[in-house]
């Protein structure tokens, strides 16, 4: 039986691989949807004996299909934000302290005790839907930060600006995590010079900027800001474990998660370091739906196995992969 202490205890890429392997057997025999996939690339379980071998699920399955390990009850449902019409993805949560505890440690990794942040929220486009495993976790981060300074802002930038500047310039270590688009608003409504504020995106414009680059935003952001990194979260609803870029767009993962980059043109197989490709996502966090999500983004992986997010497929079809999508 593979609990959530054995994934969250793993230390080295031997143990991370015999325990991602045992993940994949689990998931085959339990994940219905799984097993009609691997089953339709004609996948023989006991001949998977690496990582490389295991076959990734398109993202897209959230969708349309139920993706489920356990038949426990759901506790959490998470959902992608979508246009209107739009078919969102839906994670089946069956045990939420798994999310917590990935989110929580994840977090601690990269940026030590909790406590000693306050945590500003800027995510106006997720705190307008429900749903959000984002808002879910920042809530979360919020509330054992056990600062009575930590908080969401909506549209009310004026009150985060004196908020921001007043926590600044007391020397309190501080946390600004925002959708991208809010945080351009909000240096156009002010110019900082922050010395101790972490500036954190979570990506995406929502359709109420136009994309930007990351090397231009990121020059924005810090000119606006007055830092000299701008931090990014990679997480998605369809995973619960979270990638930290602590600047430049270079995410590590924590040590229960890991990116491999597949062709393009063959999602079954895998190119060099340094190559762009697709990016498979494992996260042994995801137990209880599947650990192996073949993402729609693109990227490339660094010799020190961290990684770059380099833009999304053009179109929705994974090529190679999309058996059963509907």
């Amino acid at each position: 039986m593979i609990t959530s202490a054995t994934i969250f205890s793993i230390s080295g890429q031997k143990q991370f691989e015999k325990i991602a392997l045992k993940v994949f057997r689990f998931q085959y025999e339990k994940n219905l949807v799984y097993q009609e996939f691997c089953d339709l690339l004609k996948i023989e379980v006991q001949k998977v004996k690496s990582i490389q071998q295991i076959p990734f699920l398109p993202i897209q399955f959230f969708k349309s299909h139920q993706v489920v390990s356990t038949t426990n009850a759901i506790q959490a449902t998470f959902t992608s934000s979508g246009t209107t019409g739009m078919i969102t993805s839906k994670h089946l949560v069956t045990d939420t302290s798994i999310y917590e505890k990935s989110y929580q440690k994840g977090f601690s990794e990269f940026y030590g005790n909790i406590e000693d942040y306050v945590v500003l929220a800027l995510l106006p486009s997720y705190l307008e839907r429900d749903g959000s495993s984002l808002i879910y976790m920042v809530e979360d981060l919020i509330q054992i930060s056990n600062h009575s300074d930590s908080g969401f802002y909506l549209h009310n930038h004026d009150e985060l600006i004196k908020k921001l500047l007043e926590l600044d310039e007391s020397g309190q270590n501080v946390i600004l995590i925002g959708v991208t688009y809010a945080l351009l608003d909000l240096i156009e409504k002010q110019q900082f010079k922050l010395q101790n504020t972490i500036i954190m995106e979570t990506g995406g414009m929502k359709g109420k900027r136009k994309e930007m680059i990351r090397e231009e935003l990121h020059e924005q952001l810090c000119e606006g800001f007055g830092v000299s990194m701008i931090h990014s979260e990679y997480g998605m609803t369809e995973l619960l474990s979270q990638a930290y870029s602590l600047g430049n767009g270079v995410f590590e993962c924590p040590s229960w998660m890991q990116i491999l980059i597949r062709d393009t043109e063959d999602a079954l197989s895998y190119i060099p370091q340094g190559k762009t490709g697709g990016l498979n996502v494992i996260d042994l966090a995801n137990i209880n739906s599947c650990s192996f999500i073949a993402t729609q983004d693109l990227g490339k992986k660094n010799p020190n196995n961290s990684f770059e997010v380099l833009g999304r497929f053009d179109n929705s079809d994974i090529r190679g992969c999309n058996l059963m999508v509907l």
